[in-house]
């Protein structure tokens, strides 16, 4: 396969700070990779049974969301001025509008949920994805089920692979999902490991997902996910980022249901020369809706990461809330770490909070540590190990500790033995 390039990937919503060139990435798929996917789906069998599905799902909760909003016409100026009303002088309230402002408003006119599905990473980044996989999988409960479902994506040297997944829980049902891309590639080769999830959490569902990546040297890693959510509908997503030489991870989250709620943890790791690239897109469109963004990681050696938080705060989420926190170590001074909090908001009665904790190893810690015969390079490698070990001991599988303690290996000495 030729080289190819998906631009605009992880794009911000509403771009900013142009020159930083902090707006969206490049993803550069190696070139001359054969396509070989291997994936493997461990689900109960009638969870495969096409009772339901995600298209299904959406347009069921769009008829519900049509009939509460009855025929009322939007009439607020912003919404006037990007449908292109124009009445001169003798209405100036309405404003000129940044494109950003007027697909929003265009958006918010139209209340279509299906035309608002996105995902993090993007739609050019999807469809690579999907093209990948030759097909989505489709796991739907039944109301009041309680289930869970395991996907491993692997990816030999000089090959590509991905997996499709949808999921579709049912009113009042539980879903746990674990997604682990691994690939172990010896230096100097090549291959790519990628996976697109939909959700659709229905009312008053829990959905937990839980992503683990831990590809080695020379590997291009791609998550991308979307999720709708009905109201009171629970939605927790842990994100493990660990390896890899190009990670891209993107989520885009529509509260669309009332007093729904989504909770995000990331958890990632850059040694040596790896990128980590993240975007986080959360819409609050639903009443007392809430979203909670929170990512803690450790930078070593020259490695680069850059992570994107939007929260939209969209006119109507009356009562919404949405927090976003992270926690970064720079445990060298050669690395390149960018964060970027954002808040829109075009509603009054609402909350959003962000901040950012991010330092170097102090002088005075580095000493304490010399003291006690610690060179730089093993203080560095003891906060390598220690976000290791935290992955390895919370891996919800076998074979996702595995791929940890394998990974540990090739970057901290004798790290099997510190764990066991």
């Amino acid at each position: 396969m030729d080289a190819l390039v998906i631009k605009n990937a992880n794009a911000m919503p509403a771009p900013t700070w142009s020159w930083l060139k902090m707006n969206d990435t490049k993803i550069a798929v190696p070139a001359g990779l054969e396509r070989d996917c291997q994936v493997t789906i461990e689900a109960a069998k009638d969870l495969y049974e096409q009772h339901a599905s995600f298209e299904g799902a959406v347009e069921e909760l769009q008829g519900r969301v049509d009939a509460a909003r009855g025929d009322a016409a939007d009439d607020r100026a912003i919404i006037r001025a990007a449908q292109g009303a124009d009445a001169g002088a003798a209405d100036l309230d309405t404003p000129a509008l940044s494109a950003y402002e007027r697909r929003t408003a265009l958006s918010q006119a139209a209340g279509d949920i299906s035309a608002d599905f996105e995902t993090g990473v993007g739609r050019d980044a999807r469809a690579y994805l999907n093209f990948l996989a030759g097909g989505t999988a489709v796991l739907a409960t039944q109301p009041g089920d309680e289930v869970e479902a395991r996907v491993n994506v692997a990816a030999a040297p000089g090959t590509s692979s991905s997996a499709s997944v949808d999921i579709v829980a049912a009113p009042d049902s539980t879903f746990d999902l674990s997604i682990s891309l691994d690939a172990a590639c010896p230096a100097g080769q090549q291959a790519f490991a990628g996976s697109t999830l939909r959700v659709f959490a229905g009312a008053r569902s829990h959905v937990n997902v839980t992503v683990y990546l831990t590809c080695g040297e020379g590997v291009t890693c791609v998550d991308d996910s979307g999720f709708v959510l009905d109201e009171d509908a629970r939605v927790n997503v842990r994100h493990v980022v660990l390896g890899g030489a190009f990670t891209a991870t993107g989520l885009a989250a529509d509260l669309r249901g009332d007093r729904s709620r989504i909770d995000i943890s990331t958890s990632y790791l850059g040694a040596g020369e790896d990128v980590r690239d993240f975007n986080y897109i959360v819409r609050h469109r639903g009443k007392k809706t809430e979203c909670n963004l929170d990512a803690n990681g450790v930078l070593t050696g020259t490695s680069k990461k850059i992570l994107r938080g939007t929260i939209d705060l969209m006119h109507g989420a009356k009562g919404a809330q949405g927090n976003e926190r992270e926690t970064v170590l720079l445990a060298n001074k050669g690395v390149d770490n960018k964060t970027i909090p954002m808040i829109l908001c075009d509603e009054d009665d609402v909350a959003g909070n962000h901040g950012a904790t991010i330092g170097h190893v102090r002088p005075e810690q580095l000493f304490y540590m010399g003291c006690r015969g610690l060179s730089e390079q093993q203080a560095e490698t003891l906060f390598i190990s220690a976000k290791l070990e935290d992955a390895a001991l919370t891996a919800p599988t076998d074979e996702m500790r595995d791929a940890v303690v394998r990974l540990g290996r090739a970057l901290v000495p004798d790290f099997e033995e510190e764990i066991a």
